[in-house]
């Protein structure tokens, strides 16, 4: 039976004392922010952006150079926007999932799995040399099946995770609700090894300390107003001055880019998440989960959901979010799309669905954030300028572990090397933009509903969406 497509009133009545702020980002111990800038500097390398793109950007060139001037700018705070508001899924995946890497880099693909599960093990090792606490667990994730024409489809993509050697395990119901107990799940796809799970904010947060403490100047609140060249290198405007350097990487996610050309490839899309309250003992024994491990559904419209301890009283709260996404026309971006009071009781709805012992459980916290998302749903790289500006942009989601790798390429493009990473299709070619509007929105919004419609019937693709998987666009992952 597919999800409610309306919120009951029980979920309404969970989200009255909801506090409209991230859990992640609702710490009392978050660090103070940093001076903003005032004045003119210079640097060799600035970094437009505090997110885990900028951060591990910064991190990285100083550790190949520490003797590399280095200046990182940010408009809010570092992590306040995607990095702290996502749900802490950190997946070895740099394509948006395997069947999307399939789809759109085939022949590459064994190089992006060696590549990503590297670059996973590499976030773990600076997580541990820098003593980086934020929760980091390596649970994996497993992908349950709540429809039953969902079922083949995971049964076919275990296949095709094992013909590409990655280690996945099939569960059948019975050993599913061994491992998490809903009276949904079907059948499911375990895959020990390709995810861990985070605290986001506090790896943001973690990566700025470590940044400072390698000699990055980091200046928050200082929101780039312009990006212009001259022979004496890249400015960037700020609102009381400016830097002035040789390189710079632009890492501004779904924020409006500072370059033209790259305003045709993203557009923001909205995710919304919830948190429930501490749950009591026996609320945690019924739902089992003893694995810890992340979950998402297999609908098209899919949830994500895992469990996080509360670090104050050493209960686990449960993390809901996803099924919802939503483009506002015209590329709406803001502080005021940060709520949606709709989307929140749905996914307060579905929860209790999916483990309906926890009927009555409250909702603590409410949020929502942009997701930089483009056509082939997984990143593109490009640089502009002659050479001296770099950006990466398109994560579309599922950023916490690629980004560190995007930031890699961005510095092997901005020093001109011939690498592993550089030569890859992947890195050289670009997604299909978008039109303009209003067809961009009505595109987004028709897909969208017929990707609902989907969920809703077997899982049988209307015209629309067999037109866009012909054409390459085809939401697959």
């Amino acid at each position: 039976m597919p999800f409610a497509s309306t919120p009951t009133a029980s979920a309404r009545a969970s989200l009255r004392e909801a506090s409209p702020v991230p859990f992640w980002l609702d710490a009392p111990d978050r660090p103070e922010p940093r001076p903003g800038l005032v004045g003119a500097e210079s640097a060799d390398l600035a970094i437009v952006g505090a997110g885990y793109t900028g951060l591990w950007t910064a991190l990285l060139a100083k550790q190949i150079d520490p003797d590399r001037d280095v200046v990182v700018l940010e408009g809010e705070t570092a992590g306040h926007a995607a990095s702290g508001r996502n749900g802490g899924f950190c997946s070895a995946s740099l394509t948006h999932g395997l069947a999307n890497g399939e789809a759109r880099f085939a022949a590459e693909l064994p190089t992006l799995l060696d590549l990503g599960a590297r670059n996973l093990d590499q976030i773990e090792a600076t997580i541990a040399q820098f003593g980086i606490d934020c929760g980091f667990e390596r649970t994996g994730e497993i992908d349950v099946a709540t429809e039953e024409h969902q079922v083949g489809e995971l049964a076919e993509y275990a296949e095709l995770a094992r013909r590409y050697g990655q280690e996945v395990g099939w569960l059948d119901r019975d050993q599913l609700r061994a491992e998490v107990v809903s009276p949904r799940y079907l059948a499911g796809v375990s895959e020990p090894h390709g995810t861990a799970l985070v605290d986001p904010a506090r790896l943001a947060w973690g990566l700025r300390e470590a940044c400072l403490q390698l000699g990055v100047r980091l200046y928050e609140r200082t929101p780039v107003l312009a990006l212009s060249t001259d022979p004496a290198g890249v400015r960037l405007r700020t609102s009381y001055g400016g830097v002035r350097a040789a390189r710079v990487a632009l890492a501004g996610n779904a924020y409006p880019p500072l370059l033209r050309r790259i305003r045709h490839y993203v557009v923001p899309v909205y995710d919304y998440a919830v948190v429930t309250e501490p749950l009591t003992p026996q609320q945690r024994a019924e739902i089992g989960w003893a694995g810890r491990q992340g979950l998402a559904d297999a609908g098209n419209q899919f949830h994500y959901y895992r469990l996080t301890t509360d670090r104050r009283t050493g209960e686990d709260r449960i993390l809901f979010g996803g099924y919802d996404a939503i483009y506002y026309r015209g590329n709406g971006f803001g502080p005021q799309l940060d709520q949606r009071p709709a989307t929140s009781a749905l996914l307060a709805t579905h929860l209790v669905e999916t483990f309906p012992q926890l009927e009555g459980i409250r909702i603590s916290h409410t949020w929502g954030g942009a997701i930089d998302t483009c056509s082939r749903f997984s990143p593109f790289w490009g640089t502009a300028h002659a050479g001296r500006v770099a950006y990466v942009a398109g994560y579309t989601g599922l950023g916490v572990g690629a980004t560190r790798f995007g930031a890699a390429v961005m510095l092997d493009l901005l020093e001109g090397l011939d690498t592993e990473r550089t030569r890859l299709d992947m890195v050289r070619s670009r997604p299909l933009p978008f039109p303009p509007e209003p067809v961009r929105g009505i595109g987004i919004d028709l897909t969208r509903w017929s990707l609902d419609r989907a969920d809703r019937t077997g899982g049988h693709r209307n015209l629309w969406l067999r037109a866009l998987d012909r054409l390459g666009l085809g939401f697959n992952s």
